[in-house]
């Protein structure tokens, strides 16, 4: 999004303002009051007298009018004759029941956003804007997947527990820096996606680049939080192994481990809006840590319900479409072959290795798009709902000031 709409600016405290939304009823509580004097933000979008006023005097309707008319004197602004103007489920500008409806410029309406609104949205993401979500996506999991085989390969080549270890953990710094681009440029995409304007993958890189390293250091720092309460469940159940499998050592780090995961949860879900608002906000990795915990106070099972059904459903679709990859892989290759010292340790040949990198890259061209939208999308939600920042994206959108009709907004995008 633009940098300055409705974006904090860097180092600002950002108090939780959950008194800052306008207060629910007709629209002329965001624009003034009936007299056409400023409203609730102190005039911010001017003070435009209602249909059927003039200079704040009452016109006809409620306030004088007769039969057709609405409360604010307007000839049929809510529809047809009913309880609120309009018929029930008839045409109006507000809806059906009276209920104004949400300019929607991009892929989600600027409202506070349910469950089904904020995965449409991110699905909408991708296949609006399949050139540089897909495209990006696609280039840094094809890097991932090619140098997680050829790993594996070298391990396949020269089987042995050393081998093995040094093949899983590789490319492990590589894939946390391709997460790093991944997050910084596909939250630019997210983010100019919900105003409806489309971002080149060069205008997505040199707006995110800035902040990368920044985002390395977040994402490190976060992942180290996160991992510090297995650390003492870990080292016991290291000891444990050493001490030729001292029983009762063992058992006490297992229960460490499993009382640790609540907390490393509680800690993740509350750290997890920290990138979004490193990003889009120009915050410094300390100061977008705090910013996210103030914005999942209150929200934690939802952010953390929301979290886990994203997850578990890319699990299953990821599995869906990679399982025939595998089960080729497998038909190919003539079975899966094991290290006769360690019957633990099973491979692929090449061939087989050569065929799941493929799988495992269309897998991930999806779900990495996918899961930053649902994470901006959050982070985009919880501002809106503690603080208004609906008002600020509409405005960033280029829309009509909100007046006596309403959002009189762009339409909605094709294919929306």
């Amino acid at each position: 999004m633009t940098d300055t709409p409705g974006w904090a600016s860097p180092g600002s405290p950002e108090p939780p303002r959950d008194d800052v939304r306008p207060p629910a009823g007709p629209p002329s509580g965001a624009v003034g009051d009936a007299t056409g004097g400023p409203g609730p933000y102190g005039g911010a979008y001017g003070s435009i007298p209602h249909q059927g006023q003039s200079g704040g005097t009452p016109g006809p309707g409620q306030y004088g009018g007769g039969p057709g008319t609405d409360q604010y004197g307007g000839p049929g602004q809510y529809g047809a004759p009913g309880p609120y103007g309009g018929a029930p489920g008839g045409p109006g500008q507000y809806g059906g029941w009276g209920v104004p409806l949400s300019p929607k410029p991009g892929v989600v309406p600027l409202r506070p956003l349910g469950v089904g609104e904020i995965l449409d949205g991110a699905v909408t993401t991708v296949r609006r804007h399949w050139r540089s979500a897909l495209g990006l996506s696609l280039g840094l999991a094809a890097v991932q997947q090619v140098l997680s085989a050829l790993g594996q390969w070298w391990a396949y080549e020269r089987p042995g527990d050393a081998t093995e270890i040094v093949a899983l953990l590789a490319p492990v710094p590589l894939e946390v820096l391709i997460g790093v681009v991944a997050i910084g440029m596909l939250t630019m995409v997210v983010s100019k996606a919900v105003l409806g304007q489309q971002v080149t993958l060069r205008e997505a890189w040199q707006t995110a680049r800035p902040r990368l390293a920044a985002l390395t250091g977040l994402t490190l720092l976060t992942g180290l939080i996160a991992a510090a309460p297995f650390v003492p469940g870990i080292a016991l159940l290291v000891t444990g192994i050493v001490d030729d499998l001292n029983e009762p050592v063992l058992g006490l780090g297992l229960i460490l481990l499993l009382a640790a995961l609540p907390l490393a949860l509680w800690l993740t879900i509350g750290l997890s809006l920290a990138a979004p608002a490193l990003v889009l906000e120009r915050q410094g990795v300390i100061a977008a840590m705090a910013r996210s915990r103030r914005l999942v106070r209150g929200s934690w099972w939802r952010l953390f319900g929301i979290n886990v059904l994203t997850r578990v459903l890319m699990g299953f679709a990821s599995s869906m479409i990679l399982m025939p990859f595998t089960i080729a892989a497998v038909a190919v290759s003539g079975g899966i072959t094991s290290n006769t010292d360690n019957p633990m340790a099973v491979a692929l040949p090449p061939l087989g290795l050569l065929i799941v990198a493929i799988g495992s890259t269309i897998v991930a061209t999806f779900t990495i798009p996918l899961g930053a939208a649902v994470n901006v999308l959050l982070y985009i939600d919880q501002r809106i709902r503690r603080e208004a920042l609906d008002i600020e994206l509409a405005r960033a959108a280029g829309l009509p000031e909100y007046g006596s009709a309403g959002w009189s907004g762009q339409p909605t995008p094709p294919g929306a």
